[in-house]
Order: C-alpha cells, then structure tokens, then sequence
C-alpha cells in the first residue's frame, strides 16, 4: 500500500501515461481487429504447433518472455488460445496459460508453425535478448499476416539506464537485488538493441510495417520498491520528461 501511494504521486509531475496503460490499449485493439478478421474468415487460422496439437481457429496469442505475469491475462476471456514461452520452466504453474514451451526466441525459429498467433506480447523481454534481430525475426515468422507485436522494454539512451545496463555482471547483479521486486525477476541484460532508433531499425529488418513507438517515464514505478530507490527514478524521468528520445521506458507497437 505504501508503494502504491507512492505511484498516486506521479501524476501530480507529469509522469503519466503508465506502461501498463499504453499496453492495455495496444492489446485491447490488436485483439479486436484479430476477433473481426476470424468472423470475416472464420477457420482461416487454423494451425497446428509444434508438438502436434492443432490451436483454434480464433484469436491466438503468445506472451513471448511470459515469466509469472502476463498484461494478457485480463483479455483471457477474448483470446482462445494463450501460449506463453520462456527460456527455462515456470518456478509455479501458470494457470491463466493454455500452453507452455520453453523456448529459445532468439535460436531456431522452430518453435511454432509460421503464422501461428495474432498477437505477442513481449513485455521488458528485448533488453535481455543475446540476438535481438534474430528473435524479432522468429515473432514476426509466427505472426499472421495482420498481426501485432507489443512491447515494452527499457531506452538505453536514458542516462540511468544507459549506465545500469553497462554495469558489469557482479555489481549489476547487486544492484538488481535493490531495485526489483524479488530475486526471480533479475536476469542477464544484453542492451543491444535498447533505443528507439535500434529497435526500429531491426522490426524493419524482420518485416515489420506500420511501427508506432512511444516512450514514457517509468523509472519510478519500475525502482519503486524502496524509498531511496523511488527517488531516483522520479529523478530520472523527471529529467527526461521534457525528451521523448530519453525517456527510460519503450513502448512499441508494430504490424506484421
């Protein structure tokens, strides 16, 4: 509760709209233009997956990166087919999930038949990926003509998160203890695809069209968990505010 009094003092600077707003409504219309296309077409994205199951003729999602959380879980009750994947088995079960794979997103792009999904959600995924273009390329495989990639990571041309991401591995890993939520949510940063320019540049590359980026503050939110923690990140957006090229956080939507 302190913590979310904590995120009611934002608005009064400035720092709004959140993430997980600019999310919402980025899902909440790839899912509607998905639902209409499956009624004009109804059975046209029938597919069948890697292991042999065949997926559902309706909307069809994939939570690239899905960890514990996921924004499409609140859309559950309008996509009839939700796959999450990661890089290594959930620590509990992921309930709100028809399916789970571990998969490597920027290794063979085997994983799931070419077309498979309406839409992916990769949230705060890129900044870890060891080859961004290559994974970028597997969604954009995997998505169906028309279909919408969403996400969100961190801008390394923000001062802040430029240096947190060029921190070496030991006192980075400190530093991560201090600013996330719990253990389970610090992993290895790459960074090598973090500014607006890098990652408009590589959707391209992998056939993107139609790519709408915006970048928000987020460092107070996303260090929230302590005071001292909080401050510096209402610093850092409040430094950037006034320069969308800077802010800390990324939020992308692009068309395959």
């Amino acid at each position: 509760m302190v913590t979310a009094r904590r995120f009611e003092l934002l608005p009064r600077f400035g720092i709004e709209p959140t993430v997980q707003a600019l999310v919402r409504i980025a899902l909440d219309e790839a899912i509607t233009r998905a639902s209409i296309a499956h009624a004009v077409s109804p059975g046209a994205g029938s597919q069948t997956n890697g292991h042999g199951a065949t997926s559902s003729s309706g909307v069809a999602a994939l939570d690239a990166g899905c960890g514990r959380m996921s924004h499409l879980k609140p859309f559950r009750g309008r996509i009839d087919r939700l796959v999450g994947v990661d890089i290594h088995e959930p620590a509990q079960p992921l309930t709100h999930l028809d399916e789970f794979a571990v998969v490597d997103l920027c290794g063979p792009a085997d994983g799931f038949p070419e077309g498979s999904f309406d839409v992916v959600l990769s949230s705060f995924t890129l900044e870890h990926f060891a080859d961004p273009p290559a994974a970028l390329a597997n969604i954009r495989r995997w998505l169906r003509p028309g279909g919408t990639l969403v996400a969100t990571t961190v801008n390394r041309r923000h001062p802040f998160v430029g240096a947190y991401l060029s921190l070496p591995a030991a006192p980075r890993s400190k530093v991560q203890a201090v600013v996330k939520a719990s253990a389970a949510d610090a992993h290895p940063l790459v960074g090598a695809c973090n500014t607006p320019a890098l990652i408009r540049h590589d959707l391209a590359a992998a056939g993107f069209a139609s790519i709408d980026l915006q970048t928000v503050g987020h460092l107070a939110r996303a260090w929230g968990r302590h005071l001292p923690t909080f401050a510096l990140g209402l610093t850092g957006d409040l430094l950037a505010q006034s320069l969308p090229s800077r802010r800390s956080t990324i939020v992308v939507v692009a068309r395959a």
